[in-house]
């Protein structure tokens, strides 16, 4: 048992599953129909995912050092705080708890019950129990069949996570294992279902096609609209390489954190990663170019599928990728209240989310963080011009996308900045190819956050605000821990 009353369970077989299963979710089966228009070839597809997994991968070997350095619950929000400011580490934190981890439960949530609506026609996100309430000229809340499904799964994990780690890990464990073994069937598929169609993909490699412009006249055909594609194209690949963090957050439970979690990372992101590749792979061997960017509803490993089985390819792909949802909500909602935990015992959120219960896990910040997770679920948006409901939570994973990136840059740089102000901190870990590796991950980052400020303004800036929401918030809480008496201000050590 550690100093903030936590359980130290978790090995480094528990720990490489939740970095896999909190990056594996549904992104790997649908984003590369999004990013194939961007980029029109597929081996510049191909090259995204390897830049992907190549800056990936460098920010691993990066957080280990922090993470052998600092093995405390909170990751991130931690590094982040010791290394720039506690401002900083909490407007991490509120983004996190905003938008970025409970969002990604929430849209994970509703992906679930998309495709259990393929095996059971009745969950649909059209089949209302409660008819949208409007909140506004824009907003509304409503609970049809598919958003119930969402709500009762987080509130599963919820609940069964707060019963205590144990049960956490059985449950990241066996869904996790049980995704890997079905990507791995999902390449196996597409290498043993090559079609004529790999002929044309492979002989035209790298010559764009039916692409859409980055922006009027700025197309993959030239050097620099290449690069522009690449970088926006990003956005699918690294937000379905994301999660690998996560074990970060859970430090103080894992045993030997100084090792087994820099390991964790490394091995985690070097196998989803090649898994990764490999899916991209079996998608062109399978599928032509023009089929992998206009799959119906983006989802181009279901359409893969559909054409080595036609007749049960659907229903395959929707138990994959409900297996794959399930478990990656579990490490979300698992790593997330560690977070908020850490930021509570500091004065920077809830006190009550600061408390372990009697399984020794931080229950009360999981129930606020499922709670939330839930409550964007249920809002809608609403235009008025067409008079069709959206999302809440995809329009906000939208806008903090560039936001997440940001933070990623400030933790590499964390690297550099520690090594400058503690010279004597014991490391047990040191970053692979320093000062090189974090180096290339910090400019090639800022790179892609610089073309989505310049072509992607419309989700790149209100991604800041939501961020800078916290400022005012972060001085709150300043103000409510001040109130009350020191002892109360509890620090992880």
């Amino acid at each position: 048992m550690n100093s903030a009353g936590l359980k130290q369970s978790l090995g480094l077989f528990d720990s490489t599953m939740i970095v896999a299963g909190s990056m594996i979710g549904a992104g790997i089966f649908i984003v590369a129909a999004d990013m194939a228009r961007q980029v029109g070839s597929v081996g510049w597809l191909l090259a995204s995912w390897v830049i992907t997994g190549l800056l990936t991968i460098a920010a691993a070997l990066s957080y280990g050092e922090l993470a052998a350095m600092m093995p405390r619950a909170g990751g991130q929000y931690v590094y982040l705080r010791e290394a720039w400011s506690p401002m900083c580490g909490f407007l991490y934190g509120w983004t996190l708890f905003l938008v970025i981890e409970t969002g990604t439960v929430a849209a994970v949530g509703v992906g679930f019950a998309r495709y259990l609506g393929i095996l059971w026609p009745r969950i649909s996100e059209n089949a209302y129990l409660i008819s949208p309430i409007h909140l506004s000229s824009n907003y509304a809340v409503s609970l049809s069949t598919a958003q119930l499904i969402g709500v009762s799964i987080i509130a599963l994990l919820t609940w069964s996570n707060a019963r205590g780690i144990d049960y956490g890990k059985l449950v990241q464990n066996t869904f996790t294992s049980a995704k890997l073994a079905a990507l791995l069937g999902v390449i196996v598929v597409g290498i043993v279902g090559w079609s004529v169609a790999a002929k044309s993909n492979f002989t035209n490699l790298w010559q764009p096609q039916g692409y859409t412009p980055v922006a009027p006249g700025l197309t993959p055909e030239t050097l620099f609209g290449l690069v522009a594609a690449l970088c926006i194209a990003q956005v699918g690949s690294l937000f379905s390489a994301d999660g690998w963090n996560n074990i970060t957050f859970t430090a103080g439970e894992v045993k030997n954190p100084r090792r087994n979690v820099p390991l964790s990372l490394a091995f985690g992101t070097i196998m989803v990663i090649a898994l990764y590749v490999g899916a991209n792979f079996a998608y062109a061997a399978v599928l032509p170019l023009d089929k992998i960017q206009h799959a119906p509803s983006d989802r181009v490993a279901s359409a893969m599928v559909e054409v080595v089985f036609p007749s049960v390819g659907a229903a395959l792909m929707a138990i994959v990728i409900m297996i794959s949802a399930f478990g990656c909500m579990n490490g979300l909602l698992l790593a997330g209240a560690r977070a908020y935990f850490a930021m509570a015992r500091d004065g920077l959120f809830f006190r009550r989310a600061g408390v372990v219960n009697r399984a020794r896990v931080p229950g009360a910040s999981l129930g606020m963080q499922g709670a939330w997770a839930a409550f964007l679920v249920l809002v809608r948006t609403y235009d008025p011009s067409t008079r069709t409901f959206g999302n809440l939570y995809s329009n906000l994973l939208d806008y903090v996308v560039s936001a997440d990136l940001l933070f990623y840059i400030l933790t590499i740089a964390a690297v550099f900045r520690l090594r400058s102000l503690r010279p004597e901190a014991e490391r047990p870990y040191r970053t692979w190819g320093y000062p090189l590796v974090p180096a290339l991950y910090i400019l090639s980052a800022a790179l892609i956050l610089a073309m989505l400020f310049v072509y992607r303004p419309a989700t790149t800036f209100p991604g800041l605000v939501i961020v800078l929401t916290g400022v005012p918030v972060y001085f709150a809480f300043r103000r409510s821990s001040a109130s009350v008496s020191a002892p109360s201000i509890r620090r992880d050590s």
